[in-house]
């Protein structure tokens, strides 16, 4: 027997409403892909460390490793994308080492030895939660923090820009939004006019007012380097653009080779705070 129009006016609601209550759930299905088990350690690369554990606004225990360099080198606070964890970010922390500066790495919540399960609102507590450490615990002065969010990680950093003081901040292989993201798929490209504009980059890199590097490669294979254009479109001065020619999504460092740490290691020590 087909529905009456009565039954579906009470129906589509509820579905709607069905579909925004889980659709976070969701989402994070196919935004995060943690792994616990470390496949490197500082060790494998011989670089000089110290373990980080810190609680959260909310109170989850985070883990993660400062790479200690001079006492006046700036210290790049580095927010790792969606899958794995910060054990498979340590060859770029080998490198970037290598140009004056210090590093801090840490897990988002589920990843690596953090407690938790990862969600939208839980990066953005950890981001504030890592700033905070290096800031309270390390003593190290927010003009001397330059924030790095690479892919996911650029969401993290944003909103950290937005609420803590910082010297500069590096996007790098950014996406605009999950909404922008979803019509790249083919499972969710006609869904993705419904969809929020989660992690909405987008929106709020025009309220960030401290200098702005925005990195993509050209051969960018999962967010299309156009997204990164956009960025640069959106962001307030000042800012600055490097193209990467022919590297993809996270290979940047790989493929730029001394052109992307020339640049890095230049923004980092000549943005002013």
């Amino acid at each position: 027997m087909p529905m009456k129009w009565p039954h579906w006016a009470v129906l589509i609601p509820v579905l709607v409403g069905a579909f925004y209550f889980f659709y976070p759930r969701i989402e994070n299905l196919f935004v995060f892909f943690p792994q616990r088990a470390f496949d490197f350690t500082p060790e494998s690369f011989h670089l000089k460390y110290r373990d980080a554990y810190f609680v959260t606004e909310d109170g989850k225990t985070l883990h993660g490793w400062f790479f200690p360099g001079n006492e006046d080198d700036t210290v790049l606070l580095h927010f790792h994308g969606n899958a794995g964890n910060i054990s498979h970010r340590l060859d770029l922390v080998r490198h970037l080492l290598r140009r004056r500066l210090q590093v801090f790495i840490f897990d988002y919540r589920g990843f690596g030895k953090s407690e938790g399960r990862p969600s939208e609102k839980g990066l953005y507590r950890d981001g504030v939660a890592a700033y905070d450490y290096l800031v309270q615990k390390e003593g190290v002065f927010p003009g001397k923090i330059v924030l790095h969010g690479h892919s996911l990680g650029a969401a993290a950093a944003i909103e950290v820009a937005l609420n803590r003081g910082a010297k500069s901040l590096i996007l790098e292989s950014a996406f605009t939004s999950t909404r922008d993201m979803a019509k790249t798929l083919p499972l969710f490209f006609l869904l993705a006019p419904l969809l929020p504009a989660n992690y909405n980059n987008l929106e709020k890199v025009g309220h960030v007012h401290i200098p702005k590097l925005i990195i993509h490669g050209d051969n960018d294979e999962v967010v299309p380097f156009s997204m990164g254009e956009r960025l640069l479109l959106a962001a307030a001065e000042p800012k600055n653009f490097l193209r990467l020619r022919g590297a993809g999504h996270n290979d940047t460092y790989v493929v730029g080779g001394d052109s992307y740490l020339d640049t890095v290691e230049k923004f980092a020590e000549e943005s002013a705070f």
